[in-house]
């Protein structure tokens, strides 16, 4: 293996991939601890870490798939980690929110995510890293929108 192979492990598995129970739900976390460190310095330093992790999640992605030979293998868990922070993102629309509004947005992502309606189903798809973060990426964008509206009533 080159050196890039393990770079795109490494970004791939986000050090949770290879949990042996719900690495999934690991790599989610990960996207709400990320956030958590990043909310603190502004909504932009956050849509830019989106970007990062989505486009080297593709890049990665793609990778692991040619290494093991495996349409999405399950260790690899970056796209939770992006999908959880575009989930995540609407909190910084809001003056106060909880710990409550985190932990609903982490439950409503991962319920997204393993439900996968209309289109994140067929966004799985997809060619390579492509097909690993988009349906998650659009599970993402679904809980941001549901936690939107909790957050505007409550």
């Amino acid at each position: 293996m080159k050196p890039t192979d393990y770079l795109a492990l490494s970004i791939g598995t986000c050090g949770v991939g290879y949990l042996p129970l719900a690495p999934g739900t690991f790599g989610s976390l990960v996207g709400v601890g990320l956030f958590l460190l990043l909310v603190r310095v502004s909504p932009l330093v956050i849509v830019v870490a989106i970007l990062a992790v989505t486009f080297a999640g593709i890049w990665a992605g793609s990778r692991i798939e040619e290494l093991s030979g495996r349409k999405d293998p399950g260790k690899v868990v970056v796209d939770e980690v992006a999908g959880q922070m575009i989930a995540l993102f609407p909190l910084t629309l809001f003056t106060r929110w909880s710990t409550l509004a985190v932990i609903v947005s982490f439950i409503l992502f991962r319920f997204f995510d393993i439900v996968k309606p209309y289109p994140a189903n067929r966004l799985q798809d997809l060619q390579g890293g492509m097909g690993i973060m988009f349906d998650d990426l659009v599970a993402g964008v679904y809980s941001a929108v549901v936690v939107s509206i909790v957050l505007r009533i409550f």
